[in-house]
């Protein structure tokens, strides 16, 4: 049976890196779509897997780096999607969310065949998580109003590439199809 699941790609941020000015933006336009899906998910018993960076602290550990974000200047934005007692946590060192991670591991366990990705940055750890979702044969969706960006031209090129290069769905957070899991 088909199964999906939710990634959220690097949301849990402190936003104190270089382009945090040109991106805090476009995080803040993306932050209801990605609320919107992660409440739908969850409801519906969708598995819920993070994504995230570990900034280079090869210490920490996803409670840690959740902690530093809600400490930081713009935890409002952590807050408003911070993961749940139901998340599963996977901790990345570079763009893609399946780069030398057990991501591919989890998402067999889970029986995944389908992937709905959102978060940061469209250009960047989306589409190189787009593209490695692709060629292990995962269905992809990408939902528009749920991914942020650091350069608008360069994020509209990168939802083609998906939809082109890689089959990926890209459409909008509300219309996402979320099978309902629970039984409900």
């Amino acid at each position: 049976m088909a199964k999906t699941a939710l990634i959220v790609i690097d949301m849990i941020n402190t936003y104190d890196h270089d382009d945090a000015d040109l991106l805090l933006p476009s995080v803040k336009a993306c932050l209801p779509g990605v609320t919107r899906l992660l409440n739908r998910a969850r409801r519906c018993g969708v598995p819920v897997i993070y994504v995230n960076d570990n900034f280079g602290q090869w210490r920490s550990h996803h409670g840690e780096l959740l902690e530093a974000a809600l400490r930081g200047p713009h935890a409002d934005l952590v807050r408003a999607i911070a993961p749940d007692d139901t998340s599963l946590f996977v901790v990345k060192a570079r763009h893609s969310a399946f780069y030398e991670t057990p991501l591919n591991y989890l998402l067999g366990q889970e029986g995944v065949d389908h992937v709905v990705l959102c978060g940061q940055v469209t250009e960047q750890c989306v589409l190189y998580s787009a593209l490695d979702a692709h060629i292990r044969h995962l269905r992809v969706t990408v939902p528009r109003d749920a991914v942020a960006h650091i350069h608008q031209d360069l994020a509209q090129a990168a939802l083609r590439m998906m939809e082109r290069n890689m089959a990926a769905h890209i459409t909008t957070a509300d219309d996402v199809g979320f099978s309902d899991t629970t039984g409900r």
